[in-house]
This record gives C-alpha cells, structure tokens and sequence, in this order.
C-alpha cells in the first residue's frame, strides 16, 4: 500500500529505534510493518494493541505513515481516534500518549445524555436491559451519546464480573442494535478494576 500522506500519529526517535530492536529478532524483520490499533477501553482509557504484520496484509483503508526505516499502519477503525497520539518510551516501556478520550461527550456533573437517540437508547435500557440483569444484581446506565457512539456504564454485580463482556456484547449490544439500529459505536466506559471481580488485573510491579 503506498505511504498515506494523512499524519495520525507520531514515533519519538528513542520508540523507533527500540521497535526496530524488537522487530529484528522476527522472521522477514524488514517485510514487517508495527500495526496499531485501540481493542477497547479499561477504565476510562484507550486499550491498544501494537503487533508486527506484514506490510502486505494491511487493508486498503489502513493508514501507512514511515519512521526512519519502520513502517508504521493504524488500522482504519481506529486511525479517527488515534489523532495527534504519540508513541513513545516511558519508565515502563513503549506506550502511547493519545489526547483522545475513549468518552468525551460524558458529562461530569450528573447531567443525564438527551436527544432522540439518547431518549430511545434510555427507553431500552430502562424497558429491556436492567430488568433482565437485576437478577444479577447489575444494571447499565447511559453516559453519554457522540454522533452514532454509545457509552454505557455497567453497574453493580455487572461491575468487574468476569462476564460483563458476554452481557455486554451478546445482551445489551444486540438489544440496542435491535431496537436503534442506527446506534454505531457501543463502548463499555466502566472501571471494571474497581469492581469485586474485577477480569482488568493491574500490571504487576
């Protein structure tokens, strides 16, 4: 794919020379391109995932950008909200400064989202999603509505269960969709760490 003359992201010197450390001890090291690309949200946090593919399985739509001699893809879905982040290395290792929020249209005060889709997204939490996950102690709450993007909240014994992906993917997504289809973007915004059980385990010291 030819090198995109859209700038999404940078790479210090010091994180391009420590890529191409790590890329060299990969078979076909210089086929190799480092992809990017957000997998989620932990907390109220971006998730990313870095990994080597090769440069010929990057998709059409994918953002390719050059450092040095490391190609650089951010995968399509992910390049709108990796805007002007950095990579880096830190005391811990490589990481990535993003100025984007997973959430940026949650309010902080309380204030309930409103809007025709916020009002139907409301209606089919209140009417379908929490009387089904009471049983479990647990309830889902709208944070806030950005275009086509949802952010929910999982509550109670939703909050850290080891389960909350299934319910959210395989429950509420689909009776969201199901109900306004035209919801795009459905993201979890809940600090699962802080929960009983919570599945995000801090990174050991």
């Amino acid at each position: 794919m030819p090198i995109d003359d859209r700038t999404v992201i940078s790479v210090t010197p010091e994180a391009v020379e420590a890529i191409l450390r790590i890329r060299s001890a990969e078979p076909d090291a210089e086929d190799l391109a480092l992809s990017v690309a957000i997998t989620g949200v932990r907390g109220l946090q971006f998730a990313y995932e870095l990994t080597f593919i090769a440069k010929a399985n990057a998709a059409d739509d994918d953002v390719l950008q050059v450092f040095q001699t490391l190609p650089v893809i951010v995968r399509a879905d992910s390049a709108s909200r990796l805007e002007g982040a950095a990579i880096e290395v830190g005391e811990s290792g490589l990481g990535i400064d993003n100025p984007n929020s997973p959430s940026p249209k949650i309010p902080t005060d309380g204030t309930v989202p409103t809007g025709p889709l916020a009002d139907r997204i409301a209606g089919v939490l209140t009417e379908q999603i929490n009387p089904a996950i009471a049983a479990h102690g647990g309830f889902a709450e709208l944070m806030g509505v950005e275009g086509t993007t949802v952010f929910l909240r999982l509550g109670g014994g939703c909050q850290g269960c080891g389960l909350a992906r299934v319910t959210l993917g395989q429950g509420i997504e689909v009776a969201i969709r199901n109900a306004v289809p035209e919801v795009g973007e459905i993201i979890d915004v809940t600090d699962h760490a802080s929960g009983e059980n919570p599945y995000y385990e801090a990174a050991k010291k």
